[in-house]
């Protein structure tokens, strides 16, 4: 198994093998002769009718080879090679990795299984497959709420020794608020597009008041609470400070999170993005609780705890600029320090309106925008590859393409959209594939060669040039 902060340098192409159908191939294939790197048909974990119209379709409108062939690859890759998905007892459970390590993260397999949604009324397959996904994350959620990443049965991992109560079903025990938004963000809009309200089980809803518990717990109102985390390890950002539970706080209704989204220790503990998206989180789960549960005094406590994160951020997370006016800081600790930056992660700063979190024409987003997209955010990068965001997990000098495909889904500027399009088209390194990072200067140094989030998202992205920008297709070349 590996690391997920391992460094991965490949430069060689990544070949899954060749489509098993050579019909299939040529219906697909662009005509310059771009091969498939997708598995064997018989080979692939899972298989959707819907999805397979969708690439077809796609690949068609098209003009750029080089970016068909790259979505053609790219989109389906979660359900070619990471879900493990089983039918017990008439009840739908679906694993899924998150590409080269065999664990269940519930904010990766959320953001895996995300750009297949609009689909599911199409194929009864895949509307199976999300389902266990939500039925599956309950279950985790209710093992452990402040864990980040479970394994499929109580096997035990590499960070048993993690200085917590680390449980055999755990895989790591990194508490990060996002983990627990992922989830619901997911049932949520599973909800709200079919109507379907089978996965609120006793247990699901169980899961919920845990997500609504372990937020009021990291408030720190009345103590540090029951997390501590601590690792032996040379690397700083894998294990917290102060006896396990981070650097001071003062409590202030925001909420802790030991941990970023690039499981990278926090600074300072209130993470302003993740703090945004507990906000969202919490009034989808008011409105579940409300209109499938009935429960309205669950529904008014999340309201409640929403409204105060929300009132909290507007004190604590907003500071001005010599350069850019008001902006919104990356984290924060409540007695007026707060740590100006951004991850190439989701949530980032960047992602907020992508979340849901704030619209992209609000001036305090507008303006944070300029400052994480120039080089005054200190893990922007500029070099002779490509410009993007990305972050302490991997590095100075290596660009996420993840950024650079957020950058795109939040920006309404069709010459940013071409040019972040451009930047992903040189630099997969001739692997037709999308990666953690790459350096700014060489992209065949890059990290993870098979990491299904990042090529997800950038097959999400492509649908939605399809969709809204056409024309941009047109000029990629």
């Amino acid at each position: 198994m590996l690391n997920r902060r391992k460094f991965i340098a490949q430069t060689g192409i990544i070949s899954a093998g060749l489509l098993a159908s050579s019909s299939r191939a040529k219906a697909i294939i662009p005509p310059t002769g771009f091969i498939s790197k997708r598995p064997p048909v018989g080979q692939r974990k899972f298989a959707s009718k819907a999805i397979e119209d969708v690439i077809v379709r796609t690949v068609r409108q098209i003009k750029d080879p080089e970016i068909a062939w790259m979505f053609e690859n790219c989109f389906p890759n979660t359900l070619d090679t990471t879900v493990e998905f089983q039918n017990i007892d008439g009840v739908p459970d679906t694993f899924v990795i998150t590409g080269d390590i065999h664990a269940m993260w519930l904010r990766d397999s959320t953001a895996q299984v995300w750009p297949y949604l609009p689909f599911i009324r199409e194929d009864k397959d895949l509307y199976q497959l999300i389902s266990g996904v939500i039925l599956r994350q309950g279950k985790c959620i209710n093992i452990d709420p402040y864990a980040n990443a479970f394994n499929k049965e109580g096997t035990g991992s590499e960070w048993a020794s993690d200085l917590t109560e680390m449980k055999p079903e755990l895989h790591e025990r990194k508490w990060e608020i996002d983990s627990l938004c992922y989830p619901v963000r997911l049932a949520y809009h599973f909800f709200r597009q079919t109507g379907d309200t089978s996965f609120f089980t006793p247990d699901y809803s169980k899961a919920l008041q845990a997500i609504l518990n372990t937020f009021k717990e990291q408030q720190r109102k009345t103590g540090k609470g029951p997390y501590h985390f601590g690792r032996k390890t040379e690397t700083a950002t894998d294990t917290q400070p102060g006896n396990g539970y981070g650097n001071p706080v003062k409590p202030v209704g925001l909420i802790c999170s030991s941990f970023r989204p690039s499981d990278d220790a926090t600074i300072f503990p209130f993470l302003i993005p993740s703090n945004y998206f507990a906000v969202v989180s919490l009034r989808q789960m008011a409105e579940m609780f409300s209109q499938i549960k009935h429960d309205k005094e669950l529904a008014d406590e999340c309201l409640k705890l929403a409204s105060e994160v929300e009132k909290a951020l507007k004190s604590y997370a907003v500071a001005g600029h010599l350069k850019y006016g008001n902006i919104m800081a990356f984290e924060a600790d409540g007695f007026g320090n707060q740590l100006f930056m951004d991850d190439a992660n989701v949530p980032g700063l960047l992602s907020l309106p992508y979340l849901g979190c704030i619209s992209d024409t609000d001036p305090l987003y507008i303006n944070t925008r300029q400052f994480v997209l120039s080089e005054d955010n200190p893990w922007y990068f500029k070099g002779r590859a490509g410009v993007g965001i990305g972050g302490p997990h991997v590095g100075e000098d290596m660009i996420w393409p993840m950024s650079i495909i957020v950058q795109a889904l939040t920006s309404k500027d069709e010459n940013e959209i071409l040019s972040c399009l451009k930047i992903l088209k040189k630099t997969h390194a001739g692997t037709g594939f999308m990666h953690e990072s790459f350096n700014k200067d060489n992209p065949e140094k890059y990290t993870r060669s098979w990491f299904a989030w990042a090529n997800t998202i950038f097959g999400e992205l492509i649908l939605k040039i399809v969709k809204e920008y056409p024309a941009i297709l047109d000029k990629v070349i």
